[in-house]
């Protein structure tokens, strides 16, 4: 929010298992467009049960069994090979849908973000179709899920930049080595926002410190921090400077995204 004012900028929130920038941003929800993912649909009447569509599978998500073919849809990634190897035909596909992504605006933001259907377990159909409203003409921050699982590379991959938030515990320190490693694979520049700044200890600085990892701003530990946040309001609001700071912190990524 603190780019709000002057400049095209658009959310993303890609933690589609729980997403929770629309409590902050309050839109207005223009669009709510269903995601589908393909499985396969066999025709028993023209399968040989060759097996030619398990071999192809990677995913384990269809089986032929006491002359059966059986089809685990929640194991389905969706890439249609099975339908390509069947040499008779029998395999058509149609559409399950696994969530949905949610299109408005909020506090002068472009705003969109994206729902899980519960008990799915691949968020990555639900991001990849929420990447494909970013706008290329304007500023895009994607508010990525926690953690270095398949969720986080395919909400990050493409950035020009991702800001690494971490806390100064040695859980922070931990889950922050993996992700480094991780965005050296990918070739993402990065840098560090320390939040809860003053607690635990100084390891996170130190190996930041070594590394040569800019940390670009430090949130400090506070229950009013805290208790703004549990009713959805950004914390700058009533804490003064701080969006100064956030407008600084944005000039900070531009120059190490390389303008």
């Amino acid at each position: 929010m603190a780019l709000s004012l002057g400049e095209g900028v658009q959310l993303l929130d890609c933690d589609v298992e729980e997403p929770n920038a629309h409590i902050f941003l309050q839109p207005r929800i223009r669009e709510v467009r269903p995601v589908y993912v393909p499985v396969p649909k066999v025709d028993e009447r023209l399968c040989t049960h060759c097996g030619k569509c398990v071999g192809f599978c990677q995913f384990n998500a269809i089986a032929v069994a006491a002359g059966k073919v059986m089809v685990f849809p929640e194991l389905c990634h969706g890439c249609g090979g099975c339908r390509l190897v069947c040499p008779t035909g029998a395999i058509a596909e149609e559409n399950r849908e696994v969530g949905m992504v949610k299109i408005g605006v909020g506090g002068g933001i472009d705003f969109a973000y994206g729902e899980l259907n519960i008990g799915e377990p691949m968020p990555g159909p639900v991001i990849h179709e929420l990447k494909r409203n970013i706008n290329r003409l304007g500023t895009t921050i994607i508010d990525a899920p926690p953690g270095t699982s398949c969720p986080v590379i395919e909400s990050v991959y493409g950035s020009d930049c991702c800001i690494l938030v971490t806390e100064p515990t040695p859980f922070g320190l931990h889950g922050l080595r993996l992700m480094v490693e991780v965005l050296g694979e990918i070739k993402i520049p990065f840098a560090v926002v320390v939040n809860r700044a003053g607690i635990g200890d100084k390891k996170v600085y130190e190996y930041c410190e070594k590394e040569r990892i800019p940390v670009l701003l430090e949130i400090p530990h506070s229950r009013r921090i805290a208790e703004l946040y549990s009713q959805g309001i950004p914390f700058m609001r009533e804490f003064g400077g701080w969006k100064d700071r956030f407008s600084s912190l944005f000039s900070a990524i531009k120059e190490i995204a390389g303008g």
